[in-house]
């Protein structure tokens, strides 16, 4: 009921003042007919102001004697309300009162939001609830108070009351670009997927250049829209008895014994893999803990460090990473899975120094599948520290198996990604262009068709403005350019 009566006084607050509004242009007209009807329509609205206070004077007060004859100097100045000019001055002092009283309700709610905010970055989202909810007080009318306490409600898991909240604000606001997001961010958690959507396209339909957040936003939904049906659709199959819905389960259950041989894992751990052929397998993987069951055992965690001890390790490295990729491939919230577990997300870049050629590529494959889609770049980017990338992967220009190619291609899919061309920034100077001018000097010795390769991703490199200007001004690598063009065409 507060809330219903919350919104009852605010739209009687705004009806009034769209009314006094055209009073007052009405005061101001030229036209004697227009400001005649204007005096008229404000004594009337006086009038019925008074009546309105003095009933609500009577509820108040019991068993006082009210004056039924009021003496004459408590009547209305007649003159004044008939007198344009006296009645204006009248009016624009009352509106000088109601404005030094708005700015200062402005300025206490202003304060109380600033607190909100306050205690918002300081993960006290019930804290900045209240004080939202004490500005709110002061002044009824503020988007901004609104929009901040729907995200408050959203931390705290409360979407309804965030979407009522976004309700209030665009009711002040119809615009407010906020609350449209926000409202957008709660429909998503309440799993009302089309009406999150289309808070995004009201964004995108107000101001076109919010097209990259409105676009990541639709994607985040389908995500969640298409992980929501892929979950469903495995729990039906693993009910209904599909045979490697249940073997997925059960390998999962005998897996997550700890501490036994390497060689136990290795053998459960390639039996999954054989068993992971579609969508539904790869969800039952990831509805039955599978990253948390495979990812946490001390055993299998050792298989992630690259100096690998025994030749089971090596195995168990070789068996996990395929599987990985088995349970990663074309699947994106499995994808962000992986690389957002933290000893995932730590160790996998170094399996790349591995000194096992074959761990390498396996390694190597698992980010190439990662790299072929602009979702899956995008996760390498944001949550893989990807400054040293760019050097070790030329570096895989020496080899001649099948690690040179797919390092090659992972970066012709890397610099698609600016984020990736800013992270290739900080390491250019000091140690990817002596490596490339080594490179090139040693044109005859290494694999030429990497190195064409890792020369075109150079050039791609170079539509990078600070990168572009680090290449200029590296006469080691102009010189080794020279070298190369000067050598005999049959080389």
């Amino acid at each position: 009921m507060s809330n219903q009566q919350e919104e009852q006084d605010l739209q009687k607050f705004l009806r009034d003042v769209d009314e006094i509004t055209n009073l007052i242009q009405g005061l101001n007209s030229t036209d004697p007919a227009v400001q005649e009807k204007a005096i008229a329509d404000t004594e009337k609205r006086l009038s019925s102001v008074t009546e309105r206070e003095e009933k609500e004077c009577r509820h108040r007060v019991d068993r006082t004697l009210i004056n039924t004859r009021p003496s004459a100097k408590d009547l209305p100045d007649q003159e004044g309300l008939t007198n344009p000019e006296r009645f204006m001055a009248a009016v624009e002092k009352d509106a000088k009162e109601r404005a030094r009283r708005r700015a200062k309700n402005e300025a206490l709610a202003n304060a109380l939001k600033e607190q909100g905010n306050d205690a918002f970055s300081k993960g006290d989202y019930a804290g900045a609830v209240q004080k939202y909810t004490e500005g709110l007080k002061k002044q009824k009318d503020m988007p901004a108070l609104y929009t901040n306490r729907a995200q408050a409600y959203i931390k705290l898991q409360e979407y309804e009351k965030a979407v009522l909240d976004c309700e209030w604000a665009l009711r002040c606001d119809e615009k407010d670009l906020k609350a449209f997001f926000h409202m957008g961010r709660a429909y998503l958690a309440l799993k009302q997927y089309s009406k999150s959507r289309e808070c995004y396209l009201k964004i995108l339909e107000m101001d076109p250049d919010k097209e990259k957040l409105c676009k990541d936003c639709m994607n985040e939904v389908d995500l969640e829209e298409k992980r929501q049906c892929e979950e469903e659709k495995a729990t039906k199959a693993f009910e209904s008895g599909r045979s490697r819905a249940v073997s997925v389960t059960q390998l999962l259950q005998k897996l997550s014994r700890p501490n036994e041989d390497a060689l136990f894992y290795v053998g459960g751990i390639q039996l999954l893999t054989d068993a992971i052929q579609d969508c539904t397998e790869q969800t039952l993987f990831r509805t039955n803990n599978g990253f948390s069951i495979i990812n946490d055992n001390e055993v299998i965690r050792r298989a992630l460090h690259p100096e690998l001890k025994s030749a089971a390790e090596v195995e168990l490295s070789l068996s996990l990473i395929p599987l990985w990729r088995a349970v990663c491939r074309g699947n994106e919230e499995n994808q962000r899975l992986l690389l957002t577990h933290p000893y995932v997300n730590t160790q996998l870049p170094s399996l790349l120094l591995s000194e096992v050629s074959e761990i390498q590529e396996q390694c190597l494959a698992l980010l190439s599948l990662y790299a072929q889609t602009e979702h899956g770049r995008s996760l390498l980017v944001r949550h893989l520290d990807l400054t040293k990338w760019l050097q070790t992967l030329v570096s895989f220009v020496n080899v001649f198996d099948g690690r040179a190619s797919l390092a090659m291609d992972l970066l012709t899919n890397l610099t698609m990604e600016e984020k990736f061309k800013i992270q290739c920034r900080i390491k250019l100077s000091t140690g990817v262009l002596p490596l490339f001018a080594q490179l090139l000097n040693s044109f005859t010795t290494v694999n030429q068709t990497a190195l064409v390769q890792c020369i075109s991703v150079m050039g791609d490199l170079c539509s990078d403005t600070v990168i572009r200007m680090q290449m200029a001004e590296s006469q080691e690598s102009w010189q080794a350019c020279l070298n190369l063009v000067s050598l005999p065409s049959h080389l």
